[in-house]
């Protein structure tokens, strides 16, 4: 999609963090905006601060953990537009317990927060962009946890899922003109230690929240640290929109977990080469 202005995007998690950091880049693109986010007091600041640069913004509050929410978002956001060519499937949240500690309630948000809503997303925006047939562009926010396991379990299973959905489903969407990009974020300035405030009153007092002994104090101290003084938002919403006129297959921010990569590739080489030359028995 190589000109943005005058077209429609639909991002999640928009209210703050990376996802009004995309919202306002698309915005500087000429592109219009629809935000969505659960907390709707935070969604309307977002939004008046963006129209106030005479961007064409509107907000929808939705939890996107719940399908309906989702598919009324995108019946909004048509009502709103009359179409969608880009899907920012940002929206996410850390926690839901570690080893131990972790319980159905915990699986269950994180899962439907970081996971289903992508899932879902594909679902319900991919049919709208065939239809008008003017081209589109999806984008997913995994994180470097979706390529190097380093954070808590649930968060890792839903990051490395949002990696293999979009892998799996770029050659597919391409035939269809619909560009498949996976943003993999390191240390960005946002609020994700603080999901605890975006779980729903449904699951209200039964997600676990992290144990403080599940990791040393200098470690958590050294994570805050690192994402109070980390990437701003705005840069990485800049990254995207170049991404989407360049149709990336991965976005990354920064250079700093390459190495953990690397290391992770090497170690799945050395797994193939202890097998190497033998011959398996059928």
């Amino acid at each position: 999609m190589q000109d943005l202005a005058g077209k429609v995007a639909f991002v999640t998690g928009a209210a703050s963090g990376i996802g009004l950091g995309i919202a306002e880049a698309l915005a500087q693109a000429g592109v219009k905006v629809m935000m969505a986010d659960i907390e709707a007091d935070a969604l309307e600041r977002a939004v008046a601060r963006l129209a106030a640069t005479n961007a064409d913004v509107a907000g929808v509050r939705a939890d996107v953990s719940l399908k309906a929410d989702l598919q009324a978002a995108a019946d909004a956001t048509i009502d709103r537009f009359g179409k969608v060519h880009i899907l920012v499937n940002n929206a996410g949240v850390g926690g839901g317990g570690g080893y131990g500690d972790w319980n159905d309630a915990g699986w269950d948000w994180v899962i439907g927060v970081n996971l289903m809503s992508v899932v879902w997303g594909f679902e319900i925006f991919g049919p709208l962009m065939e239809a008008h047939g003017e081209g589109g562009h999806i984008v997913s926010t995994a994180s470097m946890a979706g390529l190097v396991a380093a954070v808590a379990p649930g968060y890792n299973v839903t990051k490395y899922g949002v990696v293999a959905l979009s892998e799996g489903l770029r050659p597919t969407l391409a035939a269809r003109g619909i560009g498949v990009s996976v943003l993999c974020p390191g240390f960005i300035r946002t609020r994700i230690m603080e999901s605890a405030r975006a779980v729903p009153e449904r699951l209200a007092g039964k997600v676990p929240v992290a144990n403080p002994d599940a990791l040393p104090a200098d470690f958590a101290a050294m994570v805050a640290k690192a994402i109070q003084n980390g990437i701003d938002p705005l840069y990485v919403g800049e990254l995207v929109v170049e991404a989407i006129e360049g149709d990336w297959p991965y976005i990354f921010t920064d250079n700093e977990f390459e190495s953990g990569v690397d290391m992770r590739f090497a170690a799945i080489k050395a797994g193939f080469d202890k097998i190497r030359g033998r011959v398996p028995r059928r």
